[in-house]
Formats: C-alpha cells, sequence, structure tokens
C-alpha cells in the first residue's frame, strides 16, 4: 500500500505545486511507482508535468462527476513510473463552488486515495493554497504532509498559521505526520533570504526543517515555461539536486 504525501502551504506563490511536481518526478526517477494529484481547481500541475503533447487531459473533476473512471483520469506521462491525475475541466471555469463540494463530501478523498495508494508506493496530493476545506479534507485523508515556504519576510507570519492549523487537523487525523517545513525560492545573494532562513530553523525544532533549501535557479523558471520538471529538463542544476535530496529523505522518513 502507497502512501500519501499532501503538500500544503498558507498562501500560494510558495512554489507548491513546483515542490509537488519534482518531487514526484524524483521519486520516479528512483524507480517507486509515483501517482501525482492536483486537486487544486487552478490545475496548475497539467502546465509542469510534461505530459504528452496534444493528450486529452480529463481530471478528478470528471472523476468526481461520474463521466469517467478512475482508470481513464490516471494520464500516464514520459515517466515510465510516474502518472498524474489532473484537476480537469474545473480549471477552465471559474466557479469551484460545485467542485469543492463534491471533494469535501465524506469519504470521497479516502476512497480515492485508498484506491490510488493500491496503484503506487507513493501518491502525491497538490492542494489550494490555505487551509481551507479541500486542504483539511485532503490532510483528513492523508498519512503525510509537506510545507514549502518561501524564504521571504512573509514566511515568519505564515509559518505560525500553518502549524496550527495542522495540529487542528491532528487531532482528528492521528496518522498524520508532518515531514517538514521546506524552505523553497532560496536566494544566495539575498542576506534578507539568508536571514529568513536562519529565523525559521532557529524558531523551530530541528527536525522540522529540511536541511537543505531549494535555491532560487534560472532553471527552474525554464523548465516551468517548457513544461517540465526541472529535475527532468536540468538534472545538474541546484534545484534539481535540492529536489532529488528531499525525496531521499523523505523515502527514509516514510518508509
Amino acid at each position: 500500500m502507497g502512501k500519501v504525501l499532501a503538500i500544503v502551504s498558507q498562501k500560494g506563490g510558495v512554489g507548491k505545486t513546483t515542490t509537488a511536481v519534482n518531487l514526484a518526478a524524483a521519486f520516479a526517477r528512483r524507480g517507486m511507482r509515483t501517482i501525482l494529484v492536483d486537486v487544486d481547481p487552478q490545475g496548475s500541475v497539467r502546465y509542469g508535468i510534461g505530459l504528452y503533447p496534444g493528450q486529452p487531459t480529463p481530471g478528478i473533476s470528471e472523476y468526481l462527476t461520474g463521466e469517467r473512471a478512475l482508470q481513464e483520469v490516471l494520464l500516464a506521462t514520459p515517466l515510465s513510473d510516474l502518472r498524474v491525475v489532473v484537476a480537469g475541466a474545473i480549471a477552465d471555469r471559474g466557479d469551484h463552488v460545485d467542485f469543492q463540494r463534491q471533494v469535501t463530501a465524506p469519504g470521497v478523498l479516502d476512497e480515492l486515495f485508498g484506491d490510488l495508494a493500491e496503484r503506487a508506493d507513493i501518491v502525491i496530493v497538490d492542494t489550494p493554497p490555505g487551509l481551507g476545506g479541500i486542504v483539511r479534507r485532503v490532510l483528513e485523508a492523508s498519512a503525510h504532509a509537506l510545507v514549502p515556504l518561501q524564504c521571504e519576510p512573509l514566511a515568519l507570519q505564515t509559518t505560525p498559521q500553518i502549524l496550527r492549523g495542522l495540529q487542528d487537523i491532528i487531532a482528528t487525523n492521528e496518522a498524520l505526520a508532518l515531514e517538514g517545513m521546506l524552505l523553497t525560492m532560496y536566494d544566495e545573494g539575498d542576506p534578507m533570504s539568508a536571514r529568513v532562513a536562519e529565523y525559521v530553523r532557529a524558531s523551530l525544532p530541528a527536525d522540522l526543517v529540511f536541511d537543505r533549501e531549494v535555491p532560487r535557479t534560472p532553471a527552474v523558471v525554464e523548465a516551468s515555461a517548457a513544461g517540465q520538471p526541472v529535475v527532468l529538463r536540468d538534472p545538474e542544476d541546484r534545484a534539481s539536486g535540492a529536489y532529488v535530496a528531499i525525496a531521499g529523505v523523505l523515502r527514509e522518513r516514510m518508509g
């Protein structure tokens, strides 16, 4: 039975989807059967995962409405060990009310994640920013969570918020473990970025923040524009190395 890892953040623009996409690719490159699921109605995963050009992209929204079976929304990628469930048509609509109602219905995500975990070694779930209804349901149905934190001053304000929210959910899902906070978009030439990283590490238990930051590099931007994970497009890049290293740490922690 595979592990379910939720990628969550208090705010958008912190590298959450980039982290989900690149960790999924890094796990798959290690030979782990990996499924990446996008429950964020913005649907950003489809732009960065490297789907085959012209491939139809039905997703979780079609699965929830019964239009497609699970097997039909499990899409192949150029990596043989990586499949993806994108958001689907909901990403092209402005009204997400019905989607949220369907996702948060009792038992829906428990059943979906259970089915996916039987087909994979690890299921990575990309979520909307914040701790709204969808994210809470994802965390209630998951056993592991990872929180990306951008190395900027706002991270100092959002960190206590996300930790309090996770503690509330752990009270109802004792199986949920916070695997760590991952510092992202780290700018080695910016003193402010270094101070934020130092403060976060000083303020939290040592085992709660990953030792390695994900640096801000041009290769990440170029990979995103090309619709590919940076760990595949530029394996020698420093950000690629960071994501591969974090995947190794997670593999050990999650067993």
